[in-house]
């Protein structure tokens, strides 16, 4: 048979199946992948072409990448990301990693976006970030001369359109897996952890002294993340509402999503405004600065107190161990750069 359009030939793109560290394996279930967008090795390959991609700006001068660098643990470094007018936002640019066991599938740090792929629409045409239109930069993909034949092989379709570059993002996105950092190793019997280490989680995982594993997981759960919201105690009186603003309920007032605390060597500052530039303005808040406020986290037990009153050598030790949560071959890994 002889076909009339690129879009008659059958091509069945490569199903793509995840590579799960062993420890996620053991311990999680299985990663959140879509019915309707499953993984496929050409669907990955587009979604990363996009993500680096500053055809995906208004002005062609921005991609994802420029605020999601691989070499930082995809966050930029900085308070605030600048857009592509120079204008800054009031947020701090997220990590991304292990974004497929994100189980309750709400992202950014309020939850505002339900899905990955969701969360890939909105910063392309927020005024602050990317100000592009999406009719525009499907447009300007249309035109190009390899994206056509890119979405034909992924999706079945050369005709472009804003569902199926997030979908393609998704994909990509979701290929982010950090499990091999020192505390991985050492939890499998491959690494040694230093004394000042060790201490370190020691004091992580004590309810009378750091108590940072309700929120921030534990050795039983890999992504050192719950994934929930809390008031983590950072203010008296809320400029930004966090959750709150998404559900409209004023108990959620002044929550955030938890962070994994996977990476800190490479993702500073730290918090939903990027206000602490070190760990030890971290370890400092929970220890001493906590405040306040009407929505306080009930898991913030020693409010009364400040926070949890670490001493100078048990605040060293939490830092040494947060380090060790660090994953150096995920920052190098060449499948996830340019």
């Amino acid at each position: 048979m002889n076909c009339s359009s690129k879009e008659e030939e059958i091509y069945a793109p490569i199903p793509y199946t995840l590579e799960i560290p062993t420890l996620f394996a053991d311990q999680l279930i299985a990663p959140i992948i879509p019915a309707n967008n499953p993984l496929t090795e050409e669907g990955i390959s587009l979604g990363k072409k996009l993500f680096f991609d500053k055809i995906l700006s208004g002005n062609n001068t921005q991609s994802c990448a420029s605020c999601h660098d691989p070499q930082k643990a995809f966050t930029d470094n900085q308070q605030f990301s600048d857009g592509i007018n120079g204008n800054s936002g009031k947020r701090n640019a997220m990590p991304l990693f292990n974004l497929a066991w994100n189980f309750d599938e709400r992202f950014a740090w309020d939850g505002k976006e339900f899905s990955l792929e969701n969360q890939a629409f909105e910063p392309v045409s927020n005024p602050i970030e990317m100000h592009a239109d999406w009719q525009t930069v499907a447009k300007k993909l249309q035109a190009d001369v390899e994206y056509p034949d890119l979405f034909l092989q992924a999706f079945g379709t050369s005709k472009i359109d804003s569902t199926l570059v997030t979908k393609a993002i998704a994909q990509f996105e979701r290929t982010l897996i950090s499990g091999n950092s020192k505390f991985d190793k050492y939890l499998q019997g491959k690494a040694t952890l230093t004394l000042q280490e060790q201490n370190g989680f020691d004091v992580f995982m004590d309810e009378a002294k750091g108590d940072c594993f309700h929120c921030h997981g534990s050795d039983n759960n890999p992504l050192w993340t719950d994934n929930k919201f809390h008031n983590n105690g950072l203010d008296a009186t809320f400029l930004d509402l966090g959750l709150g603003k998404v559900t409209g309920d004023p108990s959620d007032n002044g929550k955030f999503k938890s962070p994994s605390i996977r990476n800190l060597a490479f993702t500073a500052p730290y918090m939903h405004d990027g206000r602490f530039a070190t760990l030890e303005e971290v370890i400092n808040h929970y220890s001493e600065g906590l405040k306040r406020s009407s929505t306080i986290d009930p898991l913030m037990k020693n409010i009364n107190k400040g926070g949890v009153q670490l001493s100078t050598q048990d605040k060293a030790d939490l830092k040494a161990f947060l380090l060790a949560l660090s994953d150096d071959e995920f920052i190098n890994n060449a499948d996830f750069k340019e």
